[in-house]
Order: C-alpha cells, then sequence, then structure tokens
C-alpha cells in the first residue's frame, strides 16, 4: 500500500501536494471545530426551559418585578411559616437569587427541602415594624420550584447585571460583599427552577 502510494506521488508531484493541503485543511477544520465547542458558552442553569410550567401571570410578572416571596415546602406540601421578601433574577428560566449559607432558605436546601413557593410582585416587607405581618403578597402570581445550591462566580456576575438594573440604589452597598460571601462560601446562590 505504501509502495502504491509513493509511486502515485513520484508520478504525480502535484497531487501530493494537494492530499497534503488537504490533511492540513481537515487538521484546521477539527481543530477549529474542537475549540468553537471548548469556547462555546455552557448553559449553568437546567438544559430544558421550564418557562412551560409556569402561570401566566407569574411568567409576566417575574422579569420586571422588585422581589419574590419564597416559602420552602415541607415534605407533606405543607408551607413553611418561614417567609422572605427577596431580591432576584430571572436567568435561563429560573429565579437566582443569594444569600447567606446559614439563611433558612439555604438551610432547607441542604436539609433536603428542596420544593419552594415562590410569590412574584412588589408587595413590600411582609413583617412590618411594629411586629405584625401583611400577606398582601399571598395575592401575588405564584409558583411552586425547585432549588439548588450553586457556587459558580460566573452565575453570580451575571445576577449582580441583572440587580444592577433592577436596584441600582442599593446595590453599590451589596456588590462587593456579595462577591466576596461566594468567594468565602459565607453566601451561596440559590436556583429555584420552576415545577409543573
Amino acid at each position: 500500500m505504501w509502495e502504491r502510494k509513493r509511486r502515485a506521488r513520484a508520478s504525480d508531484p502535484g497531487g501530493a501536494r494537494r492530499e497534503r493541503a488537504s490533511v492540513l485543511l481537515d487538521r484546521r477544520s477539527f481543530l477549529a471545530g474542537a475549540l468553537a465547542l471548548v469556547a462555546w458558552p455552557r448553559r449553568t442553569l437546567a438544559e430544558e426551559p421550564k418557562a412551560g410550567a409556569l402561570p401566566e401571570p407569574a411568567l409576566r410578572a417575574l422579569p420586571g418585578s422588585e422581589f419574590v416571596y419564597v416559602s420552602p415546602l415541607h415534605r407533606d406540601g405543607r408551607e413553611s411559616t418561614c417567609h422572605a421578601e427577596v431580591w432576584y433574577g430571572w436567568l435561563d428560566d429560573a429565579v437566582v437569587l443569594i444569600t447567606s449559607k446559614d439563611s433558612w432558605k439555604a438551610r432547607s436546601v441542604t436539609r433536603g427541602l428542596d420544593r419552594a413557593r415562590l410569590w412574584v410582585g412588589s408587595h413590600g416587607r411582609w413583617k412590618t415594624s411594629l411586629g405584625g405581618r401583611s400577606e398582601e403578597f399571598l395575592k401575588a402570581p405564584s409558583f411552586e420550584g425547585r432549588a439548588r445550591v450553586s457556587k459558580e462566580a460566573p452565575l453570580l456576575e451575571r445576577l449582580l447585571a441583572v440587580y444592577e438594573k433592577k436596584y441600582p440604589a442599593e446595590i453599590g452597598r451589596w456588590r462587593d460583599r456579595f462577591r466576596a460571601g461566594l468567594a468565602s462560601g459565607e453566601r451561596v446562590l440559590l436556583i429555584y427552577e420552576p415545577v409543573a
């Protein structure tokens, strides 16, 4: 076989150059394709969008609302008595927020209570300064989500870009704390993906 190729090259020197060029081009094409795959942006959240699991009012409210109100769900489906209004970003069809690793939201996920109910809206604090409670947020569009913890710095940067637009007056006091907290492990990102 090698002898046949050598003889073919000797009788057609231009053909050998074309063959080498073709092989080189194939290698370059392969390398370019491989590099493109490596550089392709990875989705950091679920591959399948979950927006279809959302009621239409919640889906409309998520991109622009000031808060989500979060309540972990017990294993039997009951809502926890813990509620909180929190800053969030709507990224890759999921609610993303940053919180202390010791917060009840983060602790509930690490204890296996990864389901939560989320209400979307701008209804102020649910606890009033006089110790009362406002349950106005319960009228807001809601959905159930499954939570997971992330410590990905690129995801935090995407979240901070959302916070810059949504909370311009407050983010200056929090931006560096969020970054330092995630880097030290004192803070975690929680990702709530809607479930049907």
